[in-house]
């Protein structure tokens, strides 16, 4: 994983952007009224998100149209892959926790009350 990509993504207005790119591609200047920022702020951080090579920029006569290159998030993907075992390994012990709390509670005949439910006032 490159920490490049985990860098430019760090800054809130460039974790926007690329939020935003997500649906479509737009230019600097829709990107800087959407996001409510001065075009020159917006070509700042186009310019890191792009040195990363999150974004890619075409020229159409004066306008720069952004998009997102897909290369970096599955690399991000590829990476985070290697972690997921550890959130479903972690899932699945808490599942057969729930599981064992649920057939004691059966096996003992007393109602269990969720957080949600109240008992009645004696």
């Amino acid at each position: 994983m490159n920490a490049v990509t985990f860098s430019a993504l760090a800054e809130p207005h460039r974790f926007q952007i690329v939020e935003l790119l997500l649906e479509q591609p737009l230019t600097v200047g829709e990107i800087a009224t959407r996001l409510d920022i001065r075009q020159p702020q917006a070509s700042k951080h186009l310019r890191v998100l792009s040195d990363a090579g999150v974004v890619e920029m075409q020229a159409v006569a004066n306008r720069r149209i952004c998009r997102l290159r897909p290369e970096p998030f599955q690399d991000l993907d590829g990476w985070l892959s290697t972690y997921r075992h550890l959130w479903e390994d972690r899932f699945d012990q808490l599942d057969t926790y729930l599981q064992q709390l649920q057939q004691t509670d059966q096996d003992s005949g007393v109602p269990r009350t969720g957080p949600t439910e109240s008992t009645p006032d004696e």
